[in-house]
């Protein structure tokens, strides 16, 4: 589990294919104090697990449906990468639960400065955009951003200074591909009602929940 507070950037030092999945070698920009093999460790969003690990310098299997899922198809050595290590229970919960499971991607439309902020622009697939709601939260390559606007493409997201000089939204221009995990409380919500989400496969099964099941319950 991750809160979206991006802990500091990473270099990529090689990419090595494995099959449809790949082995990254990152560079971290700090050391990773207290970090052991087998930690969960986020990359640009996705919740991946170390499997070598010596000062700031670590490497991480990615499988074929993170591949397919996310932008790391387009990862090359130099790219910047955000890094977040996995939430302890003893840490303050800033930002908003993120599970390290990308829904999909997105495509930065704009960029443009409003006073002290960046307003950024973020077109989503239509079955993503069913979990956004104006001022709620989403995670763009693993950043915990509050959703300012809605658009006819998705999404509106306010970036201020700090967070634009701490992780890569700030290096991105338009036409960026980004990472996007979407607030799985809304999804967790859909599942409840439904029986299912967008994500599942399969038969839809039928849900017990209802107007009728919640005028009885005394919901409404």
């Amino acid at each position: 589990m991750f809160t979206g507070i991006i802990e500091g950037l990473g270099t990529i030092r090689g990419v090595n294919p494995a099959g449809a999945g790949m082995r990254l070698s990152i560079k971290a920009d700090f050391v990773l104090e207290g970090s052991r093999i087998g930690d969960s460790i986020a990359i640009n969003g996705a919740c991946l697990t170390a499997v070598s690990i010596s000062g700031s310098r670590f490497e991480v299997d990615v499988s074929p449906e993170t591949v397919a899922r996310t932008t790391f198809k387009a990862l090359t050595p130099g790219s910047r990468v955000n890094i977040e290590r996995a939430l302890r229970l003893s840490d303050r919960l800033d930002g908003h639960l993120v599970s390290g499971h990308i829904d999909g991607t997105g495509r930065i439309t704009y960029k443009r400065a409003e006073g002290n902020v960046l307003r950024v622009g973020v077109a989503i697939d239509p079955a993503l955009s069913r979990y956004t709601i104006a001022k709620g939260s989403i995670a763009i390559d693993g950043i915990s951003l509050t959703i300012n606007n809605l658009t006819a493409e998705g999404f509106e997201a306010a970036i201020i200074p700090h967070t634009a000089a701490a992780t890569t939204i700030g290096l991105k221009n338009s036409g960026d591909a980004v990472n996007i995990e979407t607030d799985m409380i809304g999804k967790y919500v859909e599942k409840f009602l439904t029986g299912t989400n967008t994500n599942a496969s399969g038969d839809k099964p039928a849900s017990g929940v209802d107007m009728g099941f919640l005028q009885k319950t005394g919901f409404i």
